[in-house]
C-alpha cells in the first residue's frame, strides 16, 4: 500500500496544472551528448580494429591458419630432390598443432611479434659477454698484394678479413659488406647450440629422431639415411660441421627453437649483420653474413666469458676435422692447423677459420667470394689469397 501511494506521489510530481485546469506532462530536457567523448571512443575503436587487421590477422594467417589448414610438405622421396634444388626450394617454417598449443617458453624466439623483439630475452645468459678484436695497424704491404691478386680475377668479388693475434694487425677488404653465408652459417648455429647447452636447455647426449621432414638436399648424407633412427646432439653437430650436412643443421635449428632463436642469439652476442632467413639448403643465398661478423665469432671461441672450456673443446674438435680442405687450407704451409667452416652455394664460395702455424703464429682469416655460378676461378682465388696471407704473417 505504501509503495502504491509513493508511486502516485511520483506520478503527480511529473505533472503540472495549468490555468485552464488541464494537466500537462512536464517535459524534462534531454541530455546532450558530449561530441568530444564520442569522437574519442570512435577513434579508439577504429585504432584497435586497424591494429588487429594490420598486425594480428596477417601473423595469425601466415604462421598458424595457413600452415595448419594448408600445410606445405617436403617431398617424401629422394627422386624429387633434384626438382627441389632446380626450383630453389626453401623449407617452410615449422608449424604444427602441438607447437601451437604448447609454446616453448624456454626459448627467446617466443618474444618475437611481427619480427620485433617485445620482451627481454628469457634465456639464461650464461657466459654471454662477447668482445671485439683490438685492431692496431693494417698490413698495407699484404693488402697491396691481395688487391693486385683481385685484379687478376675481375670476375671474383671478394670480401677478406684477416686479424693477427700477436700484434692485432689486420686486413679489411669489404669486411662489412653483406654476402650470402651458405654453409658458413652453420658456425653460429653450432655456437648457439653450445650456448643453449650451457644454459641447461639440453645436453650433448640428448637425441632427435630423423624423419623425412628434415631430410634436405645438397650437402651431407643424412638426406639418404633411413628415417626413424635417433641421433644424439653430438652426432648431429659433428655431422653438421665436418660433412656440412644440411639435414642435421635443420634438425638442430628446430631443436633450438627455429631461425628466430639463432638470430636473437646473434644480436645478444653483438653480431649485428648476420642473420638466418631460410632453412637449408639456402639456394637463393638469403642467409647473410659479413667477413668481420664471422671473424668476431671465431675470435670469441677463445673467450672464457663467452664459452666455457667444455663448449670450446667440442667446437674446436668439430671444426678441426672439416673434410673440405680445398680452399684456405690448401694455401697454408706444411704443419699448419686450420679450425674452420666452408660454404658453397654456386654463386658464393667461402671459408672462415683460425690458422695455427707450427712456429706459434696464429691468425683469423675469412674469405667470401662472389663468382659466376660454380666458376673454378673462385676456388683458385681463395687458395692463392690464403697462400699470400700465410707467407706474409708466418714467413
Amino acid at each position: 500500500m505504501y509503495a502504491y501511494k509513493q508511486q502516485k506521489v511520483n506520478d503527480l510530481r511529473r505533472l503540472r496544472v495549468v490555468s485552464n485546469g488541464k494537466l500537462n506532462v512536464i517535459k524534462h530536457p534531454k541530455k546532450r551528448r558530449n561530441s568530444a567523448v564520442e569522437i574519442f571512443r570512435t577513434v579508439v575503436v577504429l585504432t584497435f580494429l586497424f591494429a588487429f587487421a594490420y598486425f594480428v590477422f596477417p601473423l595469425a594467417y601466415n604462421n598458424l591458419i595457413k600452415n595448419v589448414i594448408f600445410p606445405t610438405e617436403l617431398p617424401m622421396n629422394i627422386s624429387e630432390q633434384y626438382h627441389m634444388a632446380k626450383n630453389e626450394y626453401s623449407r617452410p617454417k615449422d608449424a604444427d598443432l602441438y607447437s601451437i598449443s604448447n609454446p616453448t617458453t624456454n626459448y627467446i624466439s617466443n618474444d618475437l611479434f611481427n619480427n620485433r623483439l617485445l620482451l627481454t630475452p628469457t634465456i639464461q645468459k650464461t657466459h654471454s659477454e662477447i668482445t671485439t678484436m683490438y685492431q692496431t695497424n693494417e698490413m698495407k704491404d699484404l693488402k697491396t698484394l691481395l688487391v693486385s691478386l683481385m685484379r687478376e680475377y675481375p670476375m671474383i668479388k671478394p670480401s677478406i678479413y684477416v686479424w693477427e693475434y700477436e700484434n692485432g694487425r689486420f686486413i679489411d677488404i669489404n669486411g662489412d659488406k653483406l654476402y650470402s653465408a651458405a654453409s658458413i652459417i652453420k658456425l653460429p648455429v653450432l655456437v648457439r647450440l653450445f650456448k643453449s647447452i650451457e644454459a641447461n636447455q639440453l645436453t650433448i647426449y640428448d637425441d632427435m629422431m630423423l624423419t623425412d621432414y628434415y631430410q634436405s638436399p645438397g650437402s651431407g648424407n643424412l638426406q639418404y639415411a633411413r628415417t626413424g633412427v635417433k641421433y644424439t646432439i653430438d652426432q648431429l653437430a659433428k655431422t653438421m660441421i665436418q660433412d656440412s650436412d644440411n639435414t642435421s643443421t635443420n634438425m638442430l635449428m628446430s631443436k633450438l627453437g627455429g631461425m628466430d632463436d639463432i638470430n636473437i642469439g646473434l644480436r645478444d652476442w653483438g653480431i649485428s649483420k648476420t642473420y638466418v632467413r631460410t632453412w637449408l639448403p639456402d639456394l637463393k643465398g638469403t642467409n647473410k653474413t659479413t667477413a668481420k661478423d664471422m671473424a668476431k665469432i671465431l675470435y670469441n671461441l677463445d673467450n672464457p666469458g663467452f664459452l666455457n672450456i667444455n663448449s670450446r673443446e667440442y667446437i674446436i674438435d668439430y671444426m678441426s676435422h672439416v673434410k673440405n680442405n680445398r680452399l684456405i687450407a690448401a694455401g697454408l704451409g706444411e704443419g699448419a692447423l686450420f679450425v674452420h667452416k666452408t660454404g658453397d652455394i654456386g654463386t658464393m664460395l667461402g671459408d672462415a677459420g683460425i690458422v695455427y702455424a707450427p712456429n706459434g703464429k696464429k691468425y683469423i682469416v675469412v674469405i667470401l667470394a662472389n663468382r659466376p655460378h660454380n666458376a673454378p676461378q673462385g676456388k683458385d682465388f681463395i687458395v692463392k689469397a690464403s697462400s699470400l696471407i700465410y707467407k706474409a704473417i708466418v714467413g
